[in-house]
């Protein structure tokens, strides 16, 4: 009775499983060759994916929880999917070179999206994108909201200048990564101190800090600079968005997760749960924990010189790496690049073998196969063809005397050079010669 019962339940639980998987699917539009045409009349968020492809299978469940939420919460934002194997040329059109691929379309307009595939990642991309570029914030009680919402979020402070152009040829540019805002320096909270007008601002880590013109370059690199937050979760999204900011990165490789840690703006502060990603990053089998600082823009790393006790024992270590005290590896040197090479392809074969062992064997074996039979044919072919000629050869020398050719009766032009000696024949030619 209670095996039935519970036969019964899990009926049931499947049954409702289905269930919210179709609802799901239903906010969720299938896309074909006429989203081309009528695609400007709405904001579309759109996943390119291809069927055979296993990230594209574990985004999809997400996908349909994506699409019920903007349906639910009435967003003017349209959630769809297209097999970009199928509609290959809309696909190319929109610059899909991988899969999956997700875009926010809006007009003319194309932004990708590279962060986590997460729910509520893709819900924060699409809302942020799909409004203003730049958003206005008329209060200090508006201000304050924004401030409690957002971790990171960049203000304009001022009126019209060429500041502001720069400003906005930032925002359409980064507009997929973080928040742009413009506000009067009436709304600026007082804790705000401002030297000059106008003037953009960051803020995050519960402080703020001011672009500099002069210290800090251009404003569109120290926007891109400024739009992480000190200590962070690093994972390869991560990573690989901080390849473009210049700095170091320095990677707390633990088994459980540890905020704490010492804070430099030269610096971007991060840990990583467990040392599976590191160690194919940097080729190599880091302890767990361990300290490790990167360098994005050429692929150095440095390890820890010495044991870490204590906050001052990792400033050292950070100060060490700064003036050149400590040595750098791994780089981008052709020597590098060809030991990732073969790191890759190792890689890439092992995971193929531990996963199915006998599609490992067809992939590789077979080739392996047809080249071994490929050398085994050429080889013989080459023993066969230097046997025949040795044996032609002996013949050749063990035969009689040479009869001259036919022609050797008549006169030579005058002038010319004497005929080479004639080669011996073989002896059954010469009997063929005299019948």
């Amino acid at each position: 009775m209670a095996a039935r019962r519970r036969g019964a339940a899990l009926g049931l639980c499947a049954t409702v499983c289905l269930l919210d998987m179709a609802f799901c699917k239903g906010f969720v539009e299938d896309l074909d060759e006429s989203f081309k045409e009528n695609r400007k009349d709405d904001i579309w968020l759109v996943d390119f994916y291809a069927p055979w492809c296993g990230h594209c299978k574990k985004l999809e469940p997400i996908w349909n929880e994506v699409g019920l939420e903007m349906k639910s919460v009435g967003s003017p934002v349209k959630v769809g999917k297209m097999d970009a194997t199928s509609y290959s040329s809309i696909a190319s059109e929109f610059g899909v070179r991988g899969y999956p691929t997700i875009k926010l379309l809006k007009g003319d307009l194309a932004y990708n999206y590279r962060g986590p595939r997460t729910k509520d990642d893709i819900i924060e991309f699409a809302h942020r994108v799909s409004g203003a570029l730049i958003r206005p914030l008329p209060s200090q009680q508006m201000f304050e909201h924004v401030r409690k919402r957002h971790r990171v979020f960049f203000v304009y402070i001022g009126g019209e200048s060429p500041l502001k152009e720069k400003y906005i040829d930032a925002a359409s540019e980064l507009i997929v990564y973080t928040y742009f805002y413009s506000a009067s320096e009436e709304v600026v909270p007082e804790y705000v101190t401002l030297k000059e007008m106008p003037a953009v601002l960051v803020f995050k880590d519960e402080t703020y800090f001011v672009y500099d013109e002069y210290e800090d370059g251009d404003l569109s690199s120290w926007i891109n600079r400024e739009r992480f937050q000190n200590y962070l979760t690093m994972d390869g999204f991560l990573l690989y968005e901080l390849g473009d900011t210049g700095k170091l990165v320095a990677i707390a490789v633990i088994d459980e997760k540890n905020t704490s840690a010492e804070h430099t703006r030269d610096f971007q502060f991060g840990h990583m749960d467990g040392n599976d990603y590191i160690n194919t990053l940097l080729m190599d089998e880091l302890k767990v924990p361990t300290v490790v600082v990167l360098n994005t823009s050429n692929q150095q790393y440095f390890l820890l010189d010495r044991q870490i006790n204590n906050a001052e024992d990792m400033v050292q270590f950070i100060n060490n790496i700064l003036d050149g005290t400590v040595d750098a590896q791994g780089g981008d040197s052709i020597l590098q690049r060809l030991k990732r090479m073969v790191f890759d392809a190792k890689s890439t074969i092992v995971s193929v073998f531990r996963s199915s062992p006998l599609m490992g064997c067809f992939l590789f074996g077979l080739p392996l196969g047809v080249v071994s039979i490929m050398c085994y044919g050429i080889y013989t072919a080459d023993a066969d063809g230097h046997g025949d000629e040795r044996y032609e050869v002996v013949r050749g020398e063990a035969g009689g005397p040479a009869l001259p050719d036919e022609g050797a009766g008549q006169p030579e032009p005058s002038g010319a050079d004497p005929p080479a000696p004639a080669a011996q024949e073989p002896k059954d030619v010469l009997e063929k010669k005299k019948d």
